[in-house]
């Protein structure tokens, strides 16, 4: 027997630590080489560390939520045989990379066999009426096609918590039925819920929910982190405008009528064109703010920040040099980097360095919104939802009009009440009269 000490390697990012996200062995298991040991975050990116030998793992290093530099112990591994173990060492950390993970290996249970780990009895006092009723209910499901049959070569989405739970449950998520794109917590209780004979009940249904305390780690430590700090150290203001979308509008759908290969146009792209055409007389909104050093960087090129939502929180990838694209190529950018953050392969270049932020929270847009600052940014834009109401036009008629309320939040250490609204202004004139974004 020989022990093999696994370090956390250093990624290629040049960090000096990283944070553990989930556990996917604990003391005593016994792995193969290459099975998923661990998840770790470094900045916003999560790794998959796996086993670089099989043995049985005789010690981890802390617990989800731990913080561990670069270079100590992971896993110590207990090896069978005599091992090179200095090869193994030698190995280098250039083969791992993060990737998309893919649903636990774990075998498939029937609603029965759950109930069996969960609680199980001795085979001496199983009542065979009980089990007459379970075996009834998983004929039901079937029938019903309550819980589809497992696709093995189908990638279920779900966070790396949601993948151990199964995982330690037994359950093969490809036959837990999710009303969303990924397979969530509810989820796996509206699967229990059934299997303990009370009827199968998809997320979002009416019932009781116990208590959960959930450690704040990964993604959303990170993003509490940074709003706390954005909040503490920024004195916020914010300022409301409303806009006419309604020409805009009209042109977005003309240019998508006739946009042949090109890929279809949101709002989004004609905004960030009117936002960067109307910065240049505005060169203290594209700026950032060093607290320490006590002083102000205002930028020419406008690397756009896009605030994205994805399951593990708010991630905000950026559009480099925004003001040199056209729409169409904007269009493809922000459909790449939105994909990117999804489903977690943006690089750390991809989320860092931008030097004004665009929020937007599509059709669920709101009345108004007061968004915090991206720090070390001294704004961010938050347009809302467009909605049709009427409209008094100067001969008194009463006209239909798309309307939206656009929102800003700046710091006021650097920008006045003044500039921002000025600048709103600004914006709203070259969205109302669209004609202006293609015009030199």
């Amino acid at each position: 027997m020989s022990i093999y000490t696994f370090t956390l390697p250093d990624i290629g990012e040049g960090i000096a630590e990283a944070e553990i996200v989930a556990w996917h062995v604990k003391v005593g298991d016994m792995v193969e080489e290459d099975d998923q040991i661990a998840d770790v975050m470094t900045d916003k990116a999560t790794v998959e560390m796996e086993a670089p030998v099989s043995g049985k793992i005789i010690a981890v290093a802390g617990e989800a939520g731990d913080i561990i530099p670069i270079g100590s112990m992971l896993v110590e591994i207990e090896v069978e045989g005599a091992a090179d173990l200095e090869a193994l060492e030698a190995t280098s950390a250039d083969d791992i990379a993060p990737e998309t993970a893919e649903t636990p290996p774990a075998t498939a249970m029937t609603p029965n066999q759950v109930i069996d780990n969960k609680k199980k009895p001795s085979s001496n006092t199983v009542d065979s009426n009980l089990k007459k009723e379970s075996e009834d209910l998983v004929a039901q499901a079937a029938e019903t096609d309550v819980m589809a049959a497992p696709l093995s070569s189908q990638k279920i989405l779900a966070t790396p918590a949601v993948r151990k739970r199964a995982a330690d449950l037994g359950i093969d998520l490809a036959q837990v039925k999710s009303l969303g794109e990924h397979v969530r917590h509810s989820d796996l209780d509206a699967y229990l819920t059934y299997a303990s004979g009370q009827g199968y009940r998809p997320a979002g249904a009416s019932q009781k929910r116990d208590d959960e305390t959930i450690k704040v780690i990964g993604m959303r430590r990170k993003i509490a982190q940074n709003m706390a700090e954005s909040k503490r150290n920024i004195p916020h203001f914010s300022y409301v405008d409303e806009i006419d979308m309604t020409d805009l509008e009209d042109m977005r759908q003309d240019l998508n009528a006739n946009r042949g290969e090109r890929p279809k146009l949101t709002m989004l792209p004609l905004m960030i064109v009117a936002i960067c055409k109307s910065l240049p007389k505005f060169p203290m909104l594209n700026a950032t703010f060093d607290d320490q050093a006590g002083q102000v960087t205002r930028h020419g090129a406008v690397h756009l920040g896009l605030a994205t939502q994805t399951d593990q929180g708010l991630m905000v990838p950026v559009i480099r040099n925004a003001q040199d694209m056209n729409i169409w190529q904007l269009a493809a950018e922000i459909g790449r980097l939105a994909e990117a953050a999804r489903n977690g392969s943006a690089s750390k270049d991809e989320l860092t360095g931008s030097t004004l932020t665009l929020t937007s929270l599509g059709p669920l847009g709101g009345i108004a919104t007061t968004p915090v600052i991206n720090r070390p940014e001294v704004a961010i834009i938050g347009p809302n939802k467009i909605v049709e109401r009427p409209v008094f036009a100067e001969n008194g008629e009463i006209l239909a009009r798309k309307l939206m309320n656009l929102s800003i939040s700046c710091d006021h250490r650097v920008v006045d009440g003044y500039d921002a609204a000025s600048y709103v202004q600004a914006l709203k004139h070259l969205l109302e009269t669209p004609v202006l974004l293609f015009a030199d």
